[in-house]
């Protein structure tokens, strides 16, 4: 099987319809892409120091430390949502983030929580999606051996 086979074969399993695996496939890398183009953009602004950035983190007092923190921690959830074998990681690393920056928008700055709120969303459906990557590291199983157990 080729690797793209591979995954829908995965994506599909135990799904009466092919097609439908598909979709839900389709949907997942969709929502992982908008989710990594979101995340790159805010990331980079913050590590690039826009003017908006700075200011909104000298708000929340902490430091311009915690932006470079924040910023390292947004880039690199971005670059993971991209990589198949770590993109439950990206994931999982944004979930925290995300309700960090809800709490800081509802106690600390006066901002609308809505926008982290729909990412932390985002993030979760990518973590419940991708679960089974999880499991597999955890239970030190592959896909080889999980297939050879079946044959």
């Amino acid at each position: 099987m080729i690797p793209s086979e591979a995954a829908t074969h995965e994506a599909t399993r135990g799904i009466a319809d092919p097609q439908r695996g598909r979709a839900a496939l389709v949907a997942l890398w969709v929502t992982q892409v908008a989710l990594a183009a979101m995340f790159l953009m805010a990331g980079g602004s913050k590590l690039a120091g826009v003017p908006a950035m700075v200011s909104l983190f000298d708000a929340i007092g902490l430091g311009q430390w915690f932006r470079y923190v924040t910023g390292v921690i947004e880039v690199t959830a971005g670059i993971a949502l991209l990589v198949p074998s770590a993109a439950v990681f990206g994931a999982l690393l944004l979930i925290p983030t995300m309700l960090g920056a809800i709490v800081t928008n509802l106690f600390v700055v006066p901002a609308s929580p809505v926008m982290a709120l729909l990412l932390l969303l985002g993030a979760t459906a990518v973590a419940w999606a991708r679960r089974h990557q999880l499991r597999r590291l955890l239970t030190g199983t592959s896909v080889i051996s999980q297939r050879a157990r079946r044959a």
